[in-house]
């Protein structure tokens, strides 16, 4: 437990100073780091890492997209992502002995799919001055609210298993309850945040509650989704946690993995419907 913790803690710090410095290079190094190390903690986890001359590319690709696709250099986003393609092909050729056509596919949808979704973060960041800031925060409390909500509402109503075989300790009650939980914080965090933000800045944001309300509900069944696939993935490949970076609580994917799937999520939402005012 006390490893646990620490390594908690030591999250949570890291956390804070990259929130602190967002407006910075630091978001895009952080989020091409982590989208690196969860790439490679995947590859891994599929028994691809051994294949070197294709997995290369693709944890280069994810440590690198972060930086295209917002600004002036978004125009070199797809050449990068046709470059790196070409490449792994390439080496699909060249390994065509080894390199089994379903392990190509799942380097190329694993890659595509996670660098792809974290940047999600950067891109909802960057395309609104105002609420960028806040949409990050979202793409992130979407998915680890929900964790903490259903864990909690698990812990004192739980009695029926959602996914025994994939997950044992997730309830049926637990997860309503991380729904509505989500919800409900989701509505709070954004009164605090139209509170605030005429206090520290020149404008003013009015929120629509129903539809914050909605989408932080959305996020969690969403959130849930992704947290069991990644369960499903590691049952599959015969393994525990994805890595061990984190003591305690395993790997980037480990921590990650929902937010793979909420923060598209999330920007489709915004996309669609105006939460603010």
């Amino acid at each position: 437990m006390g490893t646990r913790l620490i390594s908690a803690a030591v999250g949570i710090v890291i956390a804070v100073i990259i929130l602190i410095l967002h407006d910075t290079i630091v978001l895009n190094i952080a989020v091409g780091l982590i989208s690196a190390i969860m790439v490679y903690e995947v590859l891994r986890a599929g028994r691809c890492i051994k294949l070197r001359l294709t997995c290369i590319p693709a944890v280069i690709y994810a440590a690198v997209n972060p930086f295209l696709v917002t600004g002036s250099s978004a125009k070199y986003r797809f050449s990068v992502t046709f470059l790196i393609m070409l490449c792994i092909f390439a080496t699909y050729i060249i390994q065509h002995k080894t390199l089994k056509y379903y392990r190509l596919m799942f380097i190329i949808a694993s890659t595509l799919l996670i660098s792809n979704a974290m940047c999600t973060l950067i891109i909802m960041h960057d395309m609104d001055k105002v609420n960028g800031f806040m949409y990050l925060i979202m793409g992130l409390c979407g998915a680890w609210l929900a964790d903490s909500g259903a864990y909690f509402a698990g812990t004192f109503f739980g009695k029926r298993k959602l996914c025994p075989e994939v997950s044992p300790k997730k309830t049926v009650e637990g997860f309503i309850g991380g729904i509505f939980v989500t919800g409900l914080l989701f509505m709070l965090i954004n009164f605090g945040y139209s509170k605030i933000l005429p206090n520290i800045s020149d404008y003013t944001v009015h929120v629509n509650y129903l539809e914050v309300c909605l989408l932080g509900m959305l996020l969690a069944v969403v959130g849930t989704v992704g947290d069991l696939s990644a369960s499903v993935l590691k049952r599959q490949c015969g393994i525990k946690d994805y890595g061990n970076i984190m003591p305690g609580h395993g790997g980037l994917m480990d921590r990650f993995d929902s937010v793979v799937f909420v923060a598209p999520c999330l920007y489709a939402f915004i996309t669609v419907f105006n939460i603010y005012k």
